[in-house]
Parts: structure tokens; C-alpha cells; sequence
């Protein structure tokens, strides 16, 4: 099965999970293409919008300060939105709106709802704005103009490998008994995150040498609504009463990001069992100091600040009435149609590898110490 159908946007969960088992490659093609977006050029200072998800992570916040930032730096007027902490989509689709009223000539959009934005896409579109999904790919639209994020398929198979290896380490051979978590299932993220990690592990599920001890290993069973931490320690929380009483003990735990697991850790220690093996993304500070501690066992380092360079540097060149590079043209299909790309590498950071990993990077270079 190709890439694209692996990392298509699924319509049901099932779907998602499918495809990963059956994904079998992971070539690149498309590189240095542009896109297809119309190249009109607009004035140096002009009114970009950004419109971000609520602050439910530290690279949210990190994102917002960078835009804010860098396109003033740029020369260019902004306007920097995050949605509230509500579980709606109300929120950013009223600040898109606004935006659009405004007159951005590019909108970014971080989605909270990556299925309810559309009509909110088509406004914009439609008003002669440029569209840019970041981080989050926007579905069932074809008004969508570009996608820039980190390869997030990617990511769900270096959280899968990094489980396995930390397992092995400590066990040489299984089988592992493990448990698995994924993100909001309104976020399209968690499901490629989850597909990738599976792309992995299914095939040893299926072999016996991995086993889900709760039995739960559908993405509708692993979701954890809105990427809330008291979300995943309360599942945990139940796991390990229904599943983990006596003797029997959990080798380790996927985790899509470093809220989550830091809460899944929680919940372990609370119940008194040993730590196991427990994966992250995000490269939070709590959690770079657990994995330094022996705690959470790895993370993805996704460099915000290069994510929002490489945005502005999209919208620079718009602005002058170029088309900007992408390096991936058949790849994230959004139920519509196949977005136009430009993907960033993620790394897989442990103890091990966190000092190099963070060498350039201010605030956490000193947490490896």
C-alpha cells in the first residue's frame, strides 16, 4: 500500500488503523515542488493572521510569541488569535472570520477542529487570501493551499520504535505487555501519530511478541478528548485497576505527547507499580527533566522556532508573488484533495542522545547537563 492512502485523512478511526498495519513504505517523493496555490503578491505590510488552538501545550504558547514576533520583524501586521480553552471550535472559526473581514492576506491556522473549519476556509479563499494549514492539516476542504508541519507519520513511527527499544533494554526479549494512548480524536494529528506508531508494533501484536494487556487497541479506545492530562491519569487510572492488580506488570506505555505522559507517569507512581517504559513529543521542560531524571523514557524534539521560520518564510515569499517551496505533493490527502506540503524531520530524543539533541536550543540545552 502506497504512502498516500497510509497517511490519507481517515473518516473512521477503523480506517486509520488499517491503513497503518498495511503501510509498507515511506519514500519521499515530490521534492522541491511548489504548489499549485495562485502567486499574486500582496504589500509588504500587509495583515497576516494566525489563528492557533488553545494553550493546551508549551509549543502552542511558544508558536504564538514566535508569529507574533517574527512577522513584525518581517515587516508585516498581524494578528495572533489562540481559540478559548472551550471543546468547541466556536471560538476560531468567529476569529478566522474576523480576520478574513480584516483583510489577511495569508491566514495560518493551527485547527482546533481540523473537520469544522471549511466554510471558514472557503470565506477566506474566496476573499483572495492565502490559506495555510500549520501543524495540524485542515480536512474536507478544497479551498486548503498549503500544509507545513513536521512529518507526523514520522513521528508515531519513532514513538513506536522508541517503545520497543527501551523495552528491549530492560527485558531482552518478550513478551512486552503494553498499553496504548493517543490524542484528541479532533486533532487529524492523533490519528497519524497513532497510525505511524502502529506501522510499527502491529505486526509484532500480531506475532505475540507485543501484547495490549487491556486488550484496547483501537484509536476510539486510546483517546484521550482534547489532549487533557486529567484525561489520560484517569484512564490509567482504570487500566491499572482492571487490568494490572497483583503481580502482573506493564513492560510499557505509548504516549502521543509530554502532557500525557508526564499524567500517565503520575497515575503509575500513585499506584505504587514500577515505571515502564513511556514515550512523548513535544520536548516540554518537565518532561526533558523526567527523562534526564529516568523517568519518561523519550520524546520528539519539533523545533517550533524552525516550524514558524519556515511559515514566515511561506508568507514572505507569497507576499513578493512567488509560489514557496514544498517537498511533498502526493502525500496528505485532506479527504478532497492532496495538499500541497513542506515537511520538517522530527528526532527522537532520549537520555542518551539529549544532550546533542538540545545543543542549540537555550532553554533546554541546560537541562542536560
Amino acid at each position: 500500500m502506497s504512502k498516500f492512502l497510509t497517511k490519507a485523512v481517515a473518516v473512521g478511526a477503523a480506517a486509520v488503523l488499517a491503513l497503518g498495519a498495511a503501510s509498507c513504505g515511506n519514500n519521499r517523493e515530490g521534492e522541491g515542488q511548489t504548489g499549485d496555490a495562485p502567486a499574486k503578491g500582496f504589500a509588504a505590510d500587509s495583515l497576516i493572521g494566525v489563528a492557533l488552538p488553545s494553550k493546551t501545550s508549551e509549543n502552542w504558547v511558544l508558536a504564538g510569541d514566535l508569529f507574533t514576533n517574527g512577522l513584525k520583524e518581517a515587516g508585516f501586521k498581524s494578528d495572533v488569535q489562540y481559540a478559548g480553552a472551550s471543546t468547541t471550535v466556536a471560538d476560531q472559526q468567529g476569529q478566522i472570520s474576523s480576520m478574513v473581514t480584516k483583510g489577511a492576506k495569508v491566514i495560518v491556522i493551527g485547527a482546533t477542529d481540523a473537520a469544522q473549519l471549511s466554510t471558514q476556509v472557503k470565506q477566506a479563499k474566496e476573499a483572495g487570501a492565502v490559506v495555510i494549514a500549520y501543524d495540524r492539516l485542515i480536512t474536507n476542504t478544497g479551498d486548503l493551499d498549503y500544509y507545513i508541519a513536521f512529518d507526523n507519520f514520522k513521528v508515531g513511527q519513532l514513538q513506536g520504535q522508541a517503545l520497543l527499544d527501551g523495552m528491549k533494554a530492560k527485558k531482552a526479549t518478550g513478551p512486552w505487555t503494553v498499553e496504548l494512548f493517543s490524542g484528541s480524536p479532533d486533532d487529524n494529528n492523533s490519528a497519524v501519530f497513532f497510525n505511524g506508531a502502529m506501522d510499527v508494533l502491529k505486526p509484532l501484536i500480531d506475532k505475540g511478541e507485543v501484547v495490549v494487556g487491556s486488550g484496547q487497541k483501537e484509536i476510539k479506545q486510546t483517546a484521550i478528548q482534547g489532549w487533557k492530562a486529567e484525561g489520560a491519569q484517569q484512564r490509567m487510572d482504570s487500566l491499572l485497576t482492571s487490568t494490572y492488580t497483583g503481580s502482573k506488570t506493564l513492560d510499557g506505555v505509548l504516549s502521543p505527547n509530554d502532557t500525557l505522559a508526564r499524567a500517565i507517569l503520575t497515575s503509575i507512581k500513585g499506584a505504587g507499580k514500577p515505571t515502564p517504559i513511556v514515550t512523548g513529543q513535544d520536548s516540554e521542560v518537565e518532561s526533558v527533566k523526567s527523562i534526564m531524571a529516568g523517568q519518561q523514557y523519550s520524546t520528539i524534539n519539533k523545533d517550533t522556532r524552525k516550524l514558524v521560520a519556515e511559515t514566515i518564510n511561506m508568507v514572505k515569499t507569497l507576499q513578493t508573488g512567488g509560489t514557496p517551496q514544498v517537498n511533498d505533493t502526493e502525500t496528505y490527502n485532506n479527504g478532497t484533495k492532496v495538499i500541497p506540503s513542506f515537511l520538517l524531520p522530527p528526532v527522537i530524543v532520549t537520555k542518551a542522545n539529549a544532550a546533542e539533541a538540545y545543543a542549540n536550543d537555550p532553554k533546554l540545552s541546560p537541562l542536560t547537563k
